[in-house]
Formats: C-alpha cells, structure tokens, sequence
C-alpha cells in the first residue's frame, strides 16, 4: 500500500535534507544519522517504493547492528519494518517468520507491555492471516486486542485498528453478521476519536460496506 501525497513527499524532502546534514556533521555511524536513515526509508516505501524501503531498510540494519548491536530497540525496529516492506513485497511467509523471530526478541528485551512488542503481535497475526491462517489470525488478535484494551486503553489509535482487525478475520471464518456489528461500532469510534477526514475510519466504512454487501448475497 502507498500513502501517496503532499504530505509525504515533503517528509521525504525534510528526511533527506535532514540527513545529508546529519552525514556531514555526525558521521554515517551516529545513532542519530542512522534514526534519519530510517524514518527516510518508511516514508519513500509509504510513497510507493516498497523495494527501495526494502533495500534499505536491510542495509540500515546491517549498519545498527554492527553500531548498536541486536538488542537495541532501534535495531528491533529495523527488523520490525524490514519484515513489513518484504511482506508488502509479495514474500508473506518470510515477513511472518521475521515478525516471530522479532516477536521473541522484543519479548525478551522489552517484556510483553511494551507498545512496540504489541506492535510486532499485530503485524505477525495480520501475516498468519495473509498465509491463510485465518483461526491462528483471529485468535491471536482477540488476544492482542485485550492487552492493547488493558495498556493503551479503547481510544488508543492501535488499539481502534485492531477491532477492525479482528473483525476482517472473524468475517473470513464466516462470521459476516459478527464482522458488521463490529466494524459498524468501531466506525461510530473512529469517527468519535477522528474525525471523519482521517484514514483510518475511511477505510473502515469500506470494509463495513463490503461485509455488508457479503451479508446480503
């Protein structure tokens, strides 16, 4: 998926001009240079350069790996979206097995409340159910979800999409009916939190339109 737009060609713009300083003044190795590096990468993969948020995303990790070492959040970070662009790629099975390997390691360095290790549980469910896993998808996000509930609380952004989540993965079990009422209540939410200009609930009235249409055929 692409977030094409303004917006995101002038983060673009910013990073890089931000980094081509940062290289002068810092160095390439500077904790700070290899944060530019990163955000850089996410923001030219969102404007429709997956491969290239790919590439990079695997050299800015060879490079934290070697300055910060396998356990820095940062490092865990890099991992996390590397797996996310190679899924966005085509290689669903390869992004799974990293966001579990991921998973493991952000368990054992920032325990099971972390934001970012609830990060990396959603994005591993979403790729169980992208291979077809759609009972080990919905029971992992069912999960997911009252954790996310108990630490970031109902109105958490997070929080919001995985009830949409786990009603795409109750609706592919069957459950049409399950997955409307679900989507119809986390829209009127959305909304709530939102506003009715942002993405998010956007793109919630279409899935709710299109398991509304699966609940009538």
């Amino acid at each position: 998926m692409a977030w094409a737009g303004g917006g995101c060609r002038r983060r673009c713009s910013e990073f890089a001009g931000l980094l081509e300083d940062q290289l002068r003044v810092l160095g390439p190795d500077h904790p700070d240079t290899l944060r530019t590096r990163h955000n850089l990468a996410e923001w030219r993969g969102r404007l429709g350069d997956a491969a290239g948020a790919a590439a990079e995303f695997a050299d800015i990790l060879h490079d934290r790996l070697r300055v910060l070492g396998p356990d820095h959040p940062d490092t865990l970070r890099t991992r996390h979206n590397l797996a996310e662009w190679r899924g966005r790629l085509g290689d669903a099975a390869g992004a799974a097995a990293e966001f579990a390997d991921t998973l493991h390691d952000r368990l054992r360095v920032l325990g099971p409340c972390h934001p970012d290790t609830l990060r990396t549980r959603g994005h591993l469910a979403w790729w169980q159910g992208e291979l077809g896993d759609s009972v080990s998808a919905a029971s992992a996000t069912a999960g997911l979800l009252q954790d996310q509930l108990r630490v970031l609380g109902p109105d958490h952004p997070h929080t919001l999409r995985t009830r949409g989540q786990l009603a795409r993965w109750r609706g592919e079990l069957g459950d049409v009916v399950g997955a409307v009422t679900a989507l119809a209540g986390l829209l009127q939410d959305q909304l709530r939190v939102m506003g009715p200009n942002h993405a998010d609930p956007l793109a919630t009235g279409r899935d709710l339109t299109r398991w509304e249409r699966e609940a009538c055929s």
